[in-house]
């Protein structure tokens, strides 16, 4: 069975009378480049464990289990699990979970499914979970050596920028503060069916050992950087104060105390003055 084939996907899910659920932001891969390519940049190898979050009718799944020791997908979508025993039949090395993997124990489940591996997580992920999903897997600091992601391409545009630069915001100073981002290849969008708005690109978030700064309060620290990215227009002073309920004078002397300019935006600060800006705020409260 060719999964990448128009009329050969279209007649599996008419006699599974599937239909496309927009709610799930389901957009199946057509393009036969991308998930060979998707798999082998990932790292994966014959000892490898992998975690996919919504393989769809495997496409993705079929590449990684022909490089891996063992895959483990999680599907929400339950109309899926039936077709996805006939499209993976051949692979004895993939399991099929009906879960919500925002509501699933990984820990548990890299313990229970990968023991000794190394582990991997590799997917194909859905717009509307693009950031919920990351930042579930990446504050979980669940054990795994490397994220691959196929997601909108202006959400890997902001993932994998720099902390400092104009394309910067909170979500890249969390990603960084964990991972190392990259961006591997664009994807278009008539690579899906159906094909969605945008083009897409597949990322990958590479797990530190360590955060690359040392902060007093990494909840403090997550909350003054949410802030501060809060109101973009506005100054990091004004963000920051209205974000943390403190008042500004309060927020202005400790970016003076940094050695920042009172009027300084926020994407304008790198990660290591992020980290010594929220420790001087902790200081003054």
């Amino acid at each position: 069975m060719n999964l990448c084939d128009y009329n050969e996907i279209k007649k599996l899910l008419a006699d599974f009378d599937f239909r496309f659920s927009k709610s799930l932001g389901q957009n199946f891969i057509i393009n036969p480049n991308v998930c060979p390519q998707m798999a082998e940049l990932s790292g994966i190898d014959e000892e490898s464990g992998v975690i996919e979050i919504g393989p769809g009718i495997g496409v993705l799944t079929a590449e990684l289990a022909k490089r891996a020791k063992k895959v483990v997908s999680i599907e929400l979508d339950s109309r899926l699990i039936p077709l996805l025993g006939i499209t993976l039949a051949e692979y004895e090395n993939v399991e099929i979970i009906n879960a919500d993997v925002l509501r699933t124990d990984l820990h548990a489940l890299i313990k229970e499914k990968f023991d000794g591996m190394k582990v991997y997580v590799c997917a194909n992920l859905p717009y509307y979970i693009t950031s919920p999903v990351i930042m579930a897997l990446l504050e979980s600091r669940i054990s795994v050596e490397s994220i691959t992601v196929m997601v909108q391409k202006e959400a890997a545009q902001r993932m994998c920028a720099g902390v400092g630069s104009r394309e910067s915001g909170a979500v890249t100073v969390a990603v960084n503060y964990y991972a190392e981002a990259q961006k591997l290849f664009d994807v278009s969008a008539g690579s899906f069916m159906p094909a969605p708005k945008v083009d897409s690109c597949v990322m990958k978030l590479t797990i530190r050992n360590s955060p690359p700064v040392s902060v007093s309060d990494e909840a403090f620290f997550f909350r003054t950087v949410r802030a501060a990215f809060g109101q973009r227009r506005k100054t990091a002073s004004n963000s920051i104060s209205a974000g943390l309920g403190i008042p500004k004078e309060t927020v202005i002397k400790a970016i003076e105390s940094c050695g920042f300019a009172p009027g300084i935006r926020a994407e304008a600060l790198s990660m290591d003055e992020l980290a010594k800006l929220s420790d001087a705020i902790a200081n003054n409260l």
